[in-house]
């Protein structure tokens, strides 16, 4: 039996008009951030990035593909993984179909991601995504836009999303996942870090996040950047159970890569 409130129509309407009031300001709301994202004084790129991509070596600028604008996701996937972050290919699933818009909208969509291309490319065939994807690995730029750390840095504590995170405890650093359970720690981003063949340390050296950047006469400058939940936007299954009856009702890591539930 349901313990859900149970009431008229007419008593659905009155508080259904009263949400809508609210979400009428956060749509407002909203656009005020976007002004303000675009607002944000740029900052010119002059370090040479190199990446792998299927077309060659490319610089910062060639990932732009002749637009003036270009979003980079920053997919977790990192040398050591055997496969992507599950939590990033949902994200990822809802790329192909956005690309295509975006990019007759003069901009490009790209992720760019540590990994060697090879391994990139192996698993966008596995995922049957079409969307570009070029390796950093070896380089600077996930790094240098908070989006990979090393092993020193852990230890020290790390800034991501504009915040100084405390050192990580590396004492399993290397363990198997099954010595990290037996020591407590198959919370959930055990059990995420042990779908792409890591331990807890490694898998979390990348974080997600999401990059933009603007071309004009041929500099290229960084416009803006945004991690952890303030990627949630762009992760697509959230926004259609956000409108569900039950919302999102998650109790710890549901979710799998897609052609993964079937195993289930």
């Amino acid at each position: 039996m349901t313990t859900h409130a149970i009431g008229t129509r007419d008593e659905w309407l009155a508080a259904r008009l009263d949400l809508l009031a609210a979400e009428k300001e956060h749509t407002r709301r909203s656009d005020e951030l976007a002004r303000r994202r675009q607002e944000l004084p740029w900052v010119r790129v002059d370090k040479g990035y190199r990446f792998e991509t299927e077309e060659g070596i490319a610089s910062l600028a060639d990932l732009f593909r002749g637009r003036s604008q270009l979003l980079v996701y920053h997919f977790m996937f990192g040398p050591d993984y055997t496969a992507g972050c599950p939590s990033c290919s949902s994200i990822a699933d809802g790329f192909d179909g956005i690309a295509v818009h975006l990019a007759n909208h003069d901009v490009t969509l790209s992720a760019v991601s540590r990994a060697p291309l090879a391994k990139l490319l192996a698993y966008r065939k596995r995922m049957g995504w079409t969307f570009p994807w070029a390796s950093s690995f070896g380089g600077d730029f996930n790094f240098d836009y908070s989006a990979a750390f090393t092993a020193e840095q852990q230890r020290e504590g790390i800034e991501y999303n504009y915040r100084r995170e405390p050192p990580v405890k590396t004492t399993l650093a290397g363990k198997t996942m099954q010595e990290w359970k037996l020591r407590g720690s198959e919370g959930p981003v055990g059990l995420l870090a042990e779908t792409t063949g890591t331990d807890v340390p490694t898998y979390t050296r990348e974080r997600p996040g999401v990059s933009a950047f603007v071309l004009q006469d041929g500099v290229v400058y960084h416009t803006y950047s945004s991690y952890a939940r303030g990627v949630d936007g762009l992760w697509g299954m959230y926004q259609w159970l956000d409108h569900a009856p039950l919302g999102r009702n998650e109790q710890g890591v549901w979710w799998r890569r897609h052609d993964e539930y079937g195993a289930r």
